[in-house]
């Protein structure tokens, strides 16, 4: 499928989607929004995909922003109805994904930016990357899921200093937070995601995605993430993938999973 604000490019199972927007520093409009569904819509459906890196295109900006000038004049229904589509479209879309999305963060992560690398499953930081969700400055606060994702990561205080102050962070202070799990030079980022992506590929795609669901249930209202763990585990039971683990464990050989 062809896009205009996205590259999606698939080598040896790990496919990276590249948001293409360096003019307007990769910012989300409805329209990228919108062909990122679609593209994580194919790649789930698509067996050779393992794992998927989500980058944006250039060296200064990850995703600096959602674009202003497309809802600055919305009213209160459009501007629930925008958080509401949007939430629902990708970032929800993305944090439940069946395969691991890690987010390699190469710049700029603002705003919208910032909540859909917080929406992948864990994120990555190249050194001149800065961080912050800047809403209150323009008279809103996140709709995307930020008010609920970064105090999941950084702990209810940091987040309320964060989003009031309208404060960015670098990426150093990210690690301090757990807001990232790595950081490294712009020129190492993409190859470092791509190792941790091969070390996951190694292991039962299919066992990986009930930890994505167990993990995620936690942070569900009215979910019992140890019911739902309990539950996954039990279903394991019956995949070929257990039964390769499991033998191949016994065998003192490496698991060569259906899945890979």
């Amino acid at each position: 499928m062809a896009y205009n604000n996205i590259l999606v490019e698939e080598n040896n199972g790990i496919t990276t989607i590249t948001i293409n927007r360096p003019n307007k520093l990769n910012a989300l409009n409805k329209e990228t929004i919108e062909e990122l569904h679609e593209a994580f819509k194919e790649e789930e459906d698509d067996e050779d995909t393992k794992v998927i890196i989500l980058t944006g295109s250039g060296e200064k900006a990850f995703v600096a922003g959602a674009d202003i000038s497309e809802f600055a004049d919305f009213n209160v229904n459009e501007g629930t109805k925008l958080a509401a589509k949007g939430q629902e479209m990708l970032f929800d879309f993305v944090e439940n994904f069946s395969k691991p999305v890690i987010a390699a963060i190469n710049g700029f992560a603002l705003g919208g930016g910032l909540e859909l690398a917080m929406a992948c499953h864990f994120r990555v930081a190249s050194d001149n990357a800065k961080m912050g969700l800047p809403e209150v400055s323009l008279g809103v606060i996140p709709g995307y899921g930020g008010t609920q994702r970064l105090p999941q990561l950084v702990g209810k205080g940091r987040a309320m200093e964060m989003i009031m102050t309208a404060s960015m962070i670098d990426a150093n202070q990210a690690l301090n937070y757990g807001l990232v799990n790595h950081v490294v030079p712009q020129e190492e980022l993409l190859p470092l995601c791509e190792k941790i992506a091969n070390k996951i590929s190694n292991n039962s795609l299919v066992a990986i995605s009930s930890a994505i669901r167990a993990i995620n249930a936690n942070f569900e209202d009215g979910v019992n993430g140890f019911d739902v763990e309990i539950e996954e585990f039990g279903n394991c039971f019956g995949t070929d993938d257990f039964t390769e683990g499991t033998t191949a464990f016994l065998q003192k050989r490496k698991a060569d999973f259906p899945g890979k």
